[in-house]
């Protein structure tokens, strides 16, 4: 191969392994705690931690959250054993508790959509177990070891939060072994050992751009062990192994022009993503200044979609229980800036048609919540605003206040680049088949 081919096939790879290394980093920084503090914001490996309040502009952990539910979130490793995952009653709540697997796959999506108002207890196994599952019990089988939970619980606001804790509290994880039908009779320990040596601040996806390539695709080599590629890649990953990308095995018998492919690929890793990013929104291909995701929580062998959305949001759930229309741009085609006034108008009826909820999310050019004087994020249907007489609705998205009679409408932004997501929770067909479409945003200076 020549070097030129080299460094394709690298880049290749370092696209197909970005959500297992990503999945591996975020797992090591939310787990990254040898004592359990009050609100549980951490927690060990196969413990469930929790979001007692929306996040904020200091949460940096995942990119493009979400302030609408609040989060009860776990990292697994079903190596061992697989666990039992018990759910309480959510009543009219609309809730899930999707399970996604290493490379970023839905494995299963417990929720209000398809079971009401309960479900389970699920049995969470592993690729390695072969066990036989108690009677009574779901089983949802992972192919990967590494696996992440991220159950989600509407809430209404602060006054509707010690509601949501006790559903966070009744949902819970119980190792097979320690099973006895009743999820109460298990405490998790609390004096689980956490491994040090990596920095447990700095955004998981950030970490993972800086790695070299030979620190890349060797942490990569390792995770594939426990969490094999997926029978659909047996091709790809053939191919692979002529960069010495292979479960278990070592690159430092490569020669020095693999070597130097692999550095390559990663350095120019981040680059790649933004590129795929930007041809995925180019405002050739919007709708009112709107990409619409499809297909996101079953990606099949598109690994550069599924790197791209692992980048800038990762953990999206399956189309049927989510879309995220992601706009960067003005109905006009013109990026957005918090230095000019934008107006959202729906036309009585025509807000975004979901049978669970809708919201518009606020996010800056590093993908994060963006600090401001309401500590508000997101806005929707929840949110109280007003309508017009005729019944449409109108939301300020701008920088600056833009007074008393509109800030209940008022989405603030940050004073340069921004984008934002419409999150709609178990969308309707109209929205689903494409017959609904956002409105533009309208920049009214």
């Amino acid at each position: 191969m020549t070097d030129e081919q080299l460094e394709r096939l690298a880049t290749q790879a370092w696209l197909y392994g970005y959500p297992l290394v990503t999945a591996a980093v975020t797992k090591d920084v939310m787990t990254a705690v040898a004592a359990r503090d009050d609100e549980r914001r951490k927690a060990p490996v196969n413990q469930f931690c929790y979001m007692r309040h929306t996040p904020d502009a200091t949460f940096t952990e995942v990119v493009s959250p979400n302030a609408d539910t609040l989060y009860s979130s776990a990292w697994l490793d079903l190596s061992t054993e697989p666990l039992v995952l018990s759910l309480p009653d959510f009543g009219d709540r609309y809730w899930m508790v999707p399970i996604l697997n290493a490379w970023s796959d839905v494995v299963g999506a417990p929720g209000c959509r398809q079971d009401g108002s309960t479900a389970g207890p699920f049995l969470l196994a592993g690729p390695s177990w072969s066990g036989q599952a108690p009677q009574g019990m779901t089983v949802l089988r992972s192919s990967t070891a590494i696996n992440w939970i991220i159950g989600r619980y509407a809430t209404a606001g602060p006054s509707d939060d010690a509601a949501v804790h006790v559903l966070q509290d009744g949902t819970r994880l119980t190792p097979l072994s320690r099973w006895t039908g009743d999820p109460q009779e298990y405490t998790p320990p609390s004096d689980v050992s956490v491994a040090g040596g990596f920095d447990a601040v700095t955004a998981p996806v950030s970490q993972v751009h800086r790695l070299s390539g030979r620190t890349y695709f060797a942490r990569l080599n390792q995770l594939l062990v426990d969490n094999p590629p997926n029978p659909a890649d047996a091709a790809f990953v053939e191919r692979l192994s002529r960069l010495g990308i292979s479960p278990g095995a070592r690159l430092d018998d490569q020669p020095q022009d693999v070597l130097a492919a692999l550095d390559a690929a990663a350095a120019s890793g981040p680059r790649t993503l933004r590129g795929f990013k930007s041809q995925a929104e180019d405002p050739q291909n919007q709708v009112n200044g709107w990409t619409v995701h499809r297909g996101l929580g079953d990606y099949g062998t598109n690994y550069a979609k599924r790197a791209m959305v692992t980048w800038v949001g990762y953990g999206a759930n399956l189309d049927v229980d989510a879309l995220y229309p992601h706009a960067t741009n003005d109905g006009d085609r013109r990026p957005l800036d918090g230095a000019h006034r934008y107006v959202l108008h729906f036309d009585a009826g025509q807000t975004p048609p979901v049978r669970g909820f809708w919201s518009l999310t606020m996010m800056n050019d590093r993908q994060l919540f963006a600090d401001n004087p309401l500590d508000r994020y997101a806005i929707g249907d929840r949110s109280g605003m007003r309508t017009h007489s005729d019944g449409s609705l109108d939301i300020y998205v701008q920088h600056d206040n833009p007074g008393p009679e509109r800030e209940d409408n008022w989405l603030p932004a940050p004073e340069g680049s921004f984008n934002v997501f419409l999150r709609l929770y178990w969308p309707d067909e109209a929205a689903l088949g494409g017959d609904w479409t956002p409105p533009p945003l309208r920049r009214t200076d």
